[in-house]
């Protein structure tokens, strides 16, 4: 099989979920991210005054896709890296979690000592797609999206396959916080 890689620009995220049929696995491992559409309901967190995820345009358009496309049958699923403490993001993204795994989305979370031990690329996040496709994406130092590039080679598949597979070994289903 010839490998097709396609590049990304930052804003072009969304477009990945053209690839998908029956799974889409994703590995987080940045300790913030920096998405225009978050940073309101992320400093309302912070400061105590949480909005319910179905107020916020971005995550309400998210939550509303992960329910449609698991209720037709197809799979979500990540693994996050998080940090020890967990950085501001990572337990304002943990709250939010809760209604991404009410939508459908399977949910595990993996510590950073722990993923760094047992050998997993940290450096960038990923998709994973049908297990044909893989969606390496980039992000500069303050979490905002740089874009990435889909590969389809065969060895590059079967590597993010293996590193799925161990994330999700070592990893734990979060059990989800009360509303």
């Amino acid at each position: 099989m010839r490998d097709m890689s396609e590049v990304l620009a930052g804003e072009d995220f969304e477009s990945l979920w053209r690839y998908y049929r029956v799974s889409a696995f994703r590995l987080e491992t940045q300790p913030v991210y920096t998405v225009a559409g978050e940073q309101d309901t992320l400093r309302r967190y912070l400061t105590g005054h949480p909005q319910h995820p179905a107020d916020v345009p971005y995550l309400a358009t998210w939550l509303d896709q992960i329910r449609q496309v698991t209720a037709e049958g197809r799979r979500v699923e990540r693994v996050r890296i998080v940090d020890e403490p967990p950085t501001d993001y990572q337990r304002w993204e943990r709250w939010v979690g809760q209604w991404n795994t009410e939508a459908g989305e399977r949910i595990r979370y993996l510590s950073r000592a722990v993923a760094e031990s047992i050998g997993l690329p940290l450096a960038a996040d990923w998709w994973l797609f049908d297990e044909e496709r893989v969606a390496v994406m980039r992000f500069d130092e303050t979490g905002r999206p740089l874009g990435g590039t889909v590969v389809t080679d065969p060895a590059v598949v079967v590597q993010h396959l293996a590193w799925r597979d161990l994330a999700i070994k070592h990893s734990a289903l979060d059990e989800g916080t009360a509303h």
